[in-house]
């Protein structure tokens, strides 16, 4: 799943350490979500998009989705 993780981290000059941090995960995961190997669970998207004052949808952006429908 793409995601905004990375404009909206260094938009508030954090690290990922820092992010994780503010998250409660580790680092690793927070890499994992920015580079599209990992889809957050329900609680851990909420607490993302309470931490950026944003919807998830403002955030993560699902690829299908994106992809115009065969006709």
């Amino acid at each position: 799943m793409k995601n905004a993780l990375p404009e909206l981290r260094a938009e508030r000059g954090w690290s990922q350490a820092r992010l994780a941090q503010a998250l409660g995960v580790s680092r690793q995961t927070v890499n994992a979500l920015e580079t599209g190997r990992y889809d957050p669970s329900l609680p851990l998207a909420f607490r993302i998009a309470r931490l950026f004052d944003r919807p998830i949808e403002g955030i993560f952006h699902d690829e299908e989705a994106s992809t115009p429908a065969a006709e």
